[in-house]
């Protein structure tokens, strides 16, 4: 795990030492620069496989036949910096053994950069794991950037003049003249995230999950290396045991490392999930460490069901008791850290804080267990309007008015919008998820930007036929890919803390697919629990909260300027707290050039 950047067609002076200061938090254990002619390739490294140099980055391999090249001249041929980890890169190193490969070390960057000499692209659906990463072909002058299926490691880029500069946050990346992306900025106020592959940076991408880009000479082509499934023919076995056995493959993939692994504890039903799966790969005698945090509020308070579960499994346990000073205390630099704007984000930055004050570099999060198993009340209530939208018909936009006679601003604006719309999937989906109504996003990114955006667009391509398993793919490609996981990247990062999840892996989603969606997405994640019997009683019979944190009060408390600021320099209602945030939160990020 680490931070990446580079240059391809350019060396801009002073690149290189920003970039290591800028991007020293994701890797504070080592870095490294490499430099070719118009080429310069950066690394931070945080050591989780292989501690020894022989896992330093940027990584260059010798006297190797090079995609398009030859053999023979001793000079480097091929360059890689990587972001993630190869989960089975020791399967795929002894593959490449058997084909008289020799390594030097053992890190899963060596045995990717072996791959991508070898097969160049091809190598890519082998690989089981999370991972952004840059890879130069010297003798060709071929570059290829590459992200994972899910999307759970970042990869910025910006193009100018045919110059390409790449980066692991898209902070790195801004430049002074940058303008911000009216588009994309009402896309935030739709969402509370900015989707990708925009940033609020005109000049800044995001490369999208499951996509490479070539660059050479000047000239990039971005494309699709890999598509979640949507209509898989059913598995015809017993889908408890199906879904068992692929939960603890993942979770076996998801232990490997060369440093003590960690769980972040909710006390709720996926985190549960994923320390029942760890003590039966790890043994009866494993010493797990597991973190959650707590508060005097027993509104938001989960620490006690979180000790219990893990007095269950014989973890040791670190809680961290928040007060309400010490929350506040941390919003400042909780801000300072936020890469692009969202309205989530606080409960990783805590519990990372606290797993890495306790000395811990890997922790795993229970994220996934909600998209894939329908715990969300979106499963329901989704499908609900787009059927009530088709079945209204001519009456719609009376339904409408009488909606938003409701209070100004509440999810009844945001249905009435929904019913004056084309009533598609996304349309419905942002009824039960958006931050403003269409209207309120579009005034305000021409307030803050002076630009009226483009209209959205309504359409998701790839759903499938299930109405249930329609949200479920919207939750995975939107909510928790633009929102969920870029915040657990960004905020484990701020602590040098790397965040895996064993729930949003694809080999896990491949077999989960197959599945048929009414065993699937039966209410309560039922699936789920049918599969992990472990997890106790008085987990899986409480009532849904989720992780959450007295943000509201903390923010109206000790903050309350910054809210107030948000209010007056907003042309629409903001009487919900959320809204006053979501305003807050580009403002900051705007002011910082996006």
């Amino acid at each position: 795990m680490c931070g990446i950047a580079g240059q391809f067609g350019v060396s801009t002076p002073g690149f290189a030492e920003e970039a290591i200061a800028k991007l020293h938090h994701r890797g504070p254990d080592g870095d490294g620069v490499w430099q070719g002619e118009g080429v310069v390739l950066i690394h931070t490294r945080l050591a989780i496989i292989e501690l020894t140099e022989a896992g330093r980055q940027p990584m260059e391999w010798r006297d190797c036949v090079s995609l398009g090249g030859s053999a023979g001249t001793g000079a480097p041929h091929a360059v890689l910096v990587f972001n993630g980890e190869i989960y089975n890169h020791a399967e795929l190193r002894a593959e490449l053994e058997m084909a008289g490969e020799v390594f030097a070390g053992h890190s899963d960057t060596e045995v990717l950069l072996r791959l991508l000499v070898r097969e160049g692209e091809a190598c890519l659906p082998k690989l089981a794991g999370m991972f952004a990463f840059a890879f130069w072909d010297e003798a060709s002058g071929k570059a290829l950037l590459v992200r994972d299926p899910l999307g759970i490691k970042p990869l910025y880029y910006r193009e100018e003049n045919g110059h390409l500069t790449f980066a692991s946050e898209a902070r790195m990346l801004r430049m002074e003249h940058d303008k911000t992306d009216a588009a994309a900025l009402r896309d935030f106020f739709l969402w509370g995230s900015v989707p990708e592959p925009a940033t609020l940076n005109e000049a800044v991408r995001q490369l999208p999950a499951g996509h490479c880009m070539k660059w050479q000479d000047g000239r990039s082509e971005v494309r699709q290396w890999y598509e979640i499934p949507s209509n898989i023919i059913p598995a015809k076995s017993d889908a408890a045991m199906l879904t068992r056995k692929a939960l603890l493959e993942s979770m076996r993939r998801h232990l490997v490392s060369d440093v003590p692994v960690g769980i972040f504890l909710s006390g709720g039903i996926d985190s549960t999930v994923l320390l029942a799966l760890a003590r039966e790969v790890m043994g009866p005698q494993a010493d797990i460490r597991t973190f959650s945090i707590g508060f005097d509020d027993p509104a938001f308070d989960e620490s006690s069901l979180a000790k219990r579960t893990s007095e269950h499994f014989g973890s040791r346990h670190t809680e961290w008791k928040m007060t309400p000073e010490e929350g506040a205390a941390e919003i400042p630099a909780f801000l300072a850290s936020i890469d692009q704007p969202s309205i989530d984000g606080f409960n990783t930055w805590c519990v990372s804080k606290l797993a890495h004050r306790e000395g811990m570099k890997v922790v795993l999060s229970g994220l996934g267990g909600d998209e894939w198993f329908a715990g969300y009340g979106s499963f329901q209530r989704v499908p609900r309007f787009h059927r009530v939208h088709r079945l209204l018909g001519p009456l719609r936009p009376l339904v409408a008015r009488v909606l938003d006679s409701r209070a100004v601003g509440s999810p009844w604006r945001r249905l009435a919008s929904f019913l004056r719309g084309g009533g598609s999937w996304l349309e419905a989906f942002h009824a039960q998820r958006g931050i403003f109504t269409p209207v309120e996003a579009a005034l305000l990114a021409e307030t803050f930007t002076g630009r009226h955006p483009t209209p959205p667009d309504w359409h998701q391509l790839g759903l499938p036929d299930d109405r249930r398993a329609a949200v479920g793919m919207l939750e995975l490609t939107r909510y928790m890919r633009n929102q969920l996981l870029r915040d657990s990247d960004v905020f484990s990062m701020a602590h040098g803390l790397e965040l895996r999840v064993p729930l949003v892996d694809v080999r896990l989603a491949e077999t989960l697919l197959s599945l048929p969606p009414e065993l699937r997405l039966r209410q309560g994640k039922q699936l789920l629990l049918d599969a992990v019997p472990e997890v106790p009683e008085w987990v899986r019979n409480q009532a849904k909260r989720g992780f959450r944190f007295p943000f509201q009060q903390w923010m109206e408390g000790q903050f309350g300027e910054l809210l107030d600021s948000a209010r007056k320099a907003s042309p629409v209602p903001m009487n919900a707290w959320y809204r006053n945030w979501a305003v807050a939160t580009a403002m900051g990020v705007m002011k910082g050039k996006a």
